[in-house]
């Protein structure tokens, strides 16, 4: 008997009592985890496709130890161009040892509630009231200081917008230098 799994992300062929590197999982050492993403079982005489995975089946392993992989060597050169760089990465594995392949009958792990924000009802009542308590109050206008804008900090093409919106004539012309002088003055 064997199935199709998905552990950690990616799906594996299992069969009972076969040891599995996956990535590592948050589990203690010794711990049984079980797996409800079942795609495929096949117990030698019929074949079970999921769709997409079978409900009621679970895969329940032990995990055995937690490891790090073989070094891989990741290498990266331009010819004639004297660039090399050579970087290595060990993955983060976990052993597992497959304990049983359940068909049918294994409950589906309880997922972990997600709070929602729940907004209380406005009432009808308190809307129009607070409309009517206070009237809309035009914004006043916002006077820019000219004191305040660090123009030596802008790009040239910020000088130039602004220098626009002042209406300086011939600013296309102007340099920074000539743009931040004429903004200031």
């Amino acid at each position: 008997m064997y199935a199709i799994v998905e552990i950690a992300g990616q799906q594996f062929k299992v069969a009972k009592d076969q040891k599995l590197f996956v990535h590592r999982l948050q589990d203690k050492e010794g711990s049984k985890v079980s797996f409800d993403k079942v795609y495929l079982l096949d117990d030698g005489k019929k074949v079970t496709v999921g769709a997409p995975a079978i409900s009621g089946a679970s895969v329940e392993a032990k995990v055995v130890s937690h490891l790090k992989g073989d070094k891989v060597i990741v290498f990266k050169k331009k010819r004639r161009k004297g660039y090399r760089v050579k970087n290595g990465h060990r993955q983060a594995l976990t052993e597992l040892m497959v304990e049983k392949i359940v068909a049918s009958g294994s409950k589906p792990a309880a997922a972990k509630p997600k709070a929602e924000k729940t907004e209380a009802p406005v009432k009808a009542t308190d809307k129009p009231k607070a409309a009517k308590a206070a009237p809309a109050k035009k914004a006043a206008p916002v006077k820019k200081a000219v004191a305040e804008v660090d123009y030596s900090k802008m790009t040239v093409a910020e000088l130039k917008a602004a220098a626009k919106e002042k209406g300086i004539s011939g600013y296309t012309s102007l340099k920074k230098a000539d743009l931040i002088a004429a903004l200031s003055k």
